[in-house]
């Protein structure tokens, strides 16, 4: 009996093709794996695809929930953009399916587990990463590193061992979707000059086509994390694809920009997240009215780090779980609704409300009956500028 690998199936062509070339290379039996986190065929036809290529069983699972509840919400906590754009979308999925290949390879006992990754990005990192520290024991095989194949060479290989795959040569696209996101990568996107074509998103709806009129949607939140839609209770699931379609209809979520990956390159990268965007935006704005202004100073850096982490592969180290002590503890005030505007691309907030809420209108509003003591901005103002003014009349008397 040979020994076994766990592969994480996609379906697509690095994946499908990866089936053979293991078996030729190898000599193992393939166990194929596919992680249902949203955006995926039907599993049937994943399942009869990785059989005809080879494998000799397959397993499904569906793990939208647990990746909306565990991965997604963290990352709308830590108002997780990478670079100020991109949400990560991609980079939260790897870790949840490098747990499920480890449990899937214990469970049959195999010696290795093996993803598509190419020696060019950063799920590379983010697998080998998260598998050697939940099994050290297994062996890592990356087959389209090894091989180093082009796109174009792996679908004239795939035609040559009559493997089914859906790239075609006229559409090679490299795309990667889930309940958060959708990543469109290759053809011509990589030229950074070209605007992208419209027949690459599916997600969104281009801004020229979009309603003329716009939409208000209201989110709830509980300690940080959306609950409730329009004042309706919704499943983590329900939510993400609800507000995905609402901000999608209404051009909301298109990113397009240049990115630095783990590896050193700079790469153009296209992205539809309308739910991320929404959800983020709404977040960091109830969270201005809930913490102070030095909580949220602070807060801002733990989340720049929270987002290079998860991006660069670290959900297992010992340092998301002390920054996400400080998150999980600034959400304990994070209750409350935010009303948005979504217009032809643009998603705007246009009104809060919490009961945790900082604002207070007795001593904002310019009105008469404000608490606010103006008599006190003299002697605030005289101290706070003391060192700027000391520090100009030194410079001053030292230039005479």
């Amino acid at each position: 009996m040979s020994d076994k690998v766990v592969l994480a199936y996609s379906g697509g062509l690095d994946t499908s093709v990866a089936i053979k070339w293991i078996i030729e290379k190898y000599g193992y039996d393939v166990i194929t794996l596919t992680i249902d986190v949203g955006g995926e065929e039907e599993l049937d036809s994943l399942k009869e695809r990785s059989l005809k290529s080879g494998a000799i069983k397959h397993y499904s699972i569906d793990a939208k929930e647990e990746f909306a509840h565990d991965y997604v919400y963290a990352a709308i906590k830590a108002n997780a953009l990478y670079q100020d754009q991109y949400p990560i979308s991609t980079a939260l999925s790897r870790p949840l399916i490098a747990s499920k290949l480890v449990d899937i390879a214990k469970k049959e006992k195999a010696i290795a587990v093996a993803h598509g990754s190419t020696g060019k990005g950063n799920d590379q990192v983010r697998f080998d990463v998260a598998i050697a520290s939940l099994a050290p024991e297994l062996r890592i095989i990356a087959p389209i590193r090894e091989w180093k194949l082009s796109r174009e060479e792996e679908i004239k290989y795939a035609k040559q061992h009559n493997i089914p795959v859906s790239t075609k040569p006229e559409s090679p696209y490299s795309i990667d979707e889930n309940i958060y996101g959708r990543s469109i990568e290759c053809g011509i996107l990589e030229d950074p000059s070209i605007e992208p074509p419209e027949e690459i998103f599916e997600l969104t709806t281009s801004p020229e086509k979009c309603p003329n009129d716009p939409e208000y949607i209201t989110l709830g939140f509980e300690r940080g994390i959306p609950k409730s839609l329009d004042g309706s209770k919704k499943t983590p699931v329900e939510l993400l694809e609800d507000i995905s379609h609402i901000a999608g209809k209404n051009g909301v979520g298109r990113i397009d920009h240049i990115e630095d990956r783990l590896v050193g390159i700079k790469s153009r990268e296209v992205y539809e997240c309308p739910a991320a965007m929404v959800l983020i935006t709404a977040h960091k704005d109830l969270e201005k009215c809930v913490l102070t202004r030095h909580e949220l100073a602070f807060k801002k850096l733990v989340d720049i780090q929270w987002t290079v982490a998860a991006y660069n592969g670290l959900w297992t180290d010992p340092l998301m779980n002390d920054l996400n002590a400080f998150i999980d503890k600034t959400q304990e005030r994070v209750n409350g609704t935010v009303k948005l505007k979504l217009f032809k691309g643009n998603c705007r907030v246009v009104g809060r409300s919490s009961p945790d809420s900082l604002y207070s209108r007795k001593l904002a509003t310019y009105e008469a009956g404000t608490t606010f003591d103006q008599t006190k901005a003299i002697g605030f103002i005289e101290l706070w500028g003391l060192q700027t003014k000391v520090a100009n009349i030194v410079k001053r008397d030292n230039q005479k």
